[in-house]
């Protein structure tokens, strides 16, 4: 079902501070261009909702937000945000973020997963092992309506030129993505929270950022830090001292700005090959007494 409807102006506004400075892109050696410059000014966003595999034994109900006009996708091609919920969550609880990426010039896909939501009829945290093949499949069949006419994202989504996030449990479903035979077009992991999974953070390198309180009684902190020292990828780690399971992730709490400065440069300068951004995220994640960050993710 598609459900056009735009999001308050404000969240676009709120990024423009974001996306100012924002020089040319240039490729790497090798790397295909992107098709279009990274966006210099922020989108409206719009919302629509739709399943996956409706008549299957595992459905997946998923929120999509998109930069928006006219009621519309946006005119362009926009990379693909993958974003996981944790245990006992929804989509919707975690707009502070995925909206802001929306209006930043990423499509912004989040599944509720059949067995850990804050829905769920039969409830299991066991069944996160199930998730990062269910997020697959979500990419796999938005890749299908992005080639699919009449469909609202026909041509507007980058599917070569993708990420993925999460928090808590879906921090560790985003883990769980990043296999031995993923995908080169998986370009970048956002870790909020979590830690790692069987088999993670094998096959061809990609990018990640780890964010975690360094006071989380949820999943503590020294679990993000094992998974970090998993992987010798390019990598960073946000710590947000005195901290807890995701209090920073609310708009105006101390580490908010921080976590959606560094996330969002991540995502525009991995999946926009816009070196302005990627030389932006020490900075704009460093505030002395609200959070530490330490830095290998090498030359933008």
């Amino acid at each position: 079902m598609f459900v056009p409807r735009l999001v308050a102006a404000l969240v676009a506004a709120s990024l423009t501070v974001l996306l100012v400075g924002c020089g040319s892109v240039t490729a790497a050696p090798g790397v295909a261009a992107s098709p279009r410059p990274a966006p210099r000014e922020a989108y409206l966003v719009g919302v629509r909702t739709l399943t996956v595999d409706a008549g299957s034994a595992r459905p997946l109900r998923v929120t999509v937000w998109y930069p928006a006009a006219a009621g519309r996708v946006a005119p362009g091609r926009f990379p693909l945000v993958l974003h996981s919920h944790g245990l006992r969550s929804l989509p919707a609880l975690h707009t502070a973020l995925t909206t802001r990426w929306a209006a930043a010039g990423f499509v912004v896909a989040a599944p509720t997963y059949p067995n850990t939501n804050l829905r769920a009829a039969r409830f299991s945290r066991h069944d996160v092992r199930n998730q990062p093949a269910d997020a697959w499949r979500v990419i796999r069949h938005l890749t299908r309506l992005a080639g699919t006419r009449g469909d609202p994202l026909a041509g507007h989504l980058d599917t070569g030129r993708i990420a993925a996030s999460g928090h808590s449990a879906g921090g560790f479903t985003t883990a769980g993505m990043f296999t031995s035979g993923h995908p080169e077009r998986l370009r970048a992991g956002i870790i909020i929270a979590g830690g790692g999974m069987a088999g993670s953070f094998a096959g061809p390198p990609a990018t990640l950022l780890f964010v975690h309180g360094a006071a989380d009684q949820v999943v503590p902190h020294h679990v993000g830090r094992s998974a970090y020292a998993r992987t010798d990828w390019p990598r960073a780690f946000l710590t947000l001292p005195g901290q807890g399971h995701g209090e920073y992730l609310t708009p105006g709490r101390p580490g908010f700005a921080q976590v959606l400065a560094a996330s969002t440069d991540l995502l525009r300068w991995r999946l926009y090959d816009d070196p302005a951004a990627g030389r932006r995220i020490a900075a704009g994640a460093t505030r002395a007494g609200v959070t530490h960050f330490e830095n290998h993710l090498g030359p933008a």
